[in-house]
């Protein structure tokens, strides 16, 4: 059997994002523990020109929205960016996992020639389905959640490969 467009996406964002959501319990306990404010965790960077942590979370989830609809033939769904919490930061991580849960195989598999066009202020990027998902989509998913588990390890939060991986 050929791997799907829908099991290269879908249970794969469902997986990392349930990793990163414990990585956040990790490093809230991390915070409690040793008396630091979250702030200081959320608001850190790997450089001054990279988003903070919060950011990372956020941008992850965004690449997940748009990777499944736009996968399946649905227009880009745009959010926000409010949670300054891991609570809140805890919730986007849940809803997003609902979000992907909501597609089924059939809206996804076959998409691989589906065009893709991504409209920015400036630009618009321009793909078929499956280059849009290995390429761009998946590329830059597990960009910012490397990120946010590469700031939160790098401020002491006891994490590792294990738990970037997940259960399985």
């Amino acid at each position: 059997m050929s791997l799907g467009m829908y099991q290269a996406s879908v249970p794969v964002f469902i997986r990392m994002l349930t990793s990163l959501s414990a990585v956040l319990d990790k490093a809230e306990a991390h915070c409690t523990a040793k008396k630091i404010d979250p702030a200081a965790l959320l608001t850190a960077r790997l450089y001054p020109d990279m988003f903070p942590c919060a950011r990372q979370v956020q941008e992850a989830t965004k690449h997940v929205y748009w990777g499944c609809a736009l996968l399946a033939g649905q227009e880009r769904p745009d959010h926000p960016n409010p949670e300054t919490t891991f609570a809140e930061l805890k919730q986007r991580v849940a809803k997003t996992i609902e979000f992907a849960r909501g597609y089924k195989p059939e809206q996804i598999d076959g998409s691989e020639d589906r065009a893709v066009a991504i409209k920015f202020p400036t630009r618009t990027l321009e793909f078929k389905g499956q280059p849009f998902l290995l390429h761009f989509a998946l590329a830059n998913f597990y960009f910012h959640v490397t990120t946010a588990f590469d700031i939160l390890r790098h401020s002491g939060v006891e994490i590792g490969k294990r738990d970037f991986l997940g259960p399985g």
